[in-house]
């Protein structure tokens, strides 16, 4: 039997995540969990989100961090190592405004060279959303505390924190979008 892409890309994250970083592991699972309920406003789409939804921390795996830029590393990794498909690579990639991110780290033409951000809104704009709706433990929270948790745990002068803080509008915008795009479905 053939296994699916989600299927696949469970295992993998599974793989990299959750012996060495367990709490990241069970981020992304909760990140999962959070797509597979946006099915209905994605139509052909919804198991490409949910595999990028698991996959989207994987290169937080120490053995992938080469840049030490979780997007990058794991986009890399994905395809370099996997041969994954490319708008799967391309979601990791630039997964919650990880441009502004790459900025803040001198990365930003490298990520925007390497791994172009799709041009498919609603399909970013859910995978968004289904992170910065999920604690780091996988469990719901809004998206504005999220990004408090963020900004409480690195600092805000860090480089995560100054990009959270340029982040959070756009964040916060992409969350509305796919809320109102999901109360648009019929039920």
């Amino acid at each position: 039997m053939e296994e699916t892409m989600l299927g696949w890309a469970r295992r993998v994250a599974e793989t990299e995540l959750s012996a060495v970083l367990p709490r990241r592991w069970a981020h992304s699972q909760g990140v999962a969990t959070r797509a597979s309920g946006l099915g209905p406003a994605l139509a052909g789409d919804a198991e490409l989100l949910s595999a990028a939804a698991v996959l989207h921390d994987v290169g937080y795996a120490p053995r992938l961090a080469e840049t030490g830029f979780h997007p990058l590393d794991g986009a890399r990794f994905l395809r370099d190592e996997h041969g994954t498909d490319e708008r799967l690579v391309r979601l990791v990639a630039n997964h919650s405004f990880a441009l502004l991110e790459a900025e803040e780290r001198g990365l930003r033409e490298e990520l925007a060279t390497e791994f172009p951000l799709l041009d498919e809104p609603l399909l970013v704009d859910a995978l968004v959303y289904c992170d910065m709706t999920t604690t780091p433990e996988g469990d719901r929270t809004t998206a504005q505390d999220r990004v408090a948790e963020i900004r409480s745990r690195y600092g805000d002068h860090s480089v995560v924190g100054r990009f959270i803080r340029r982040a959070a509008p756009e964040i916060f915008a992409s969350v509305e979008r796919v809320e109102a795009a999901l109360t648009a479905q019929p039920r």
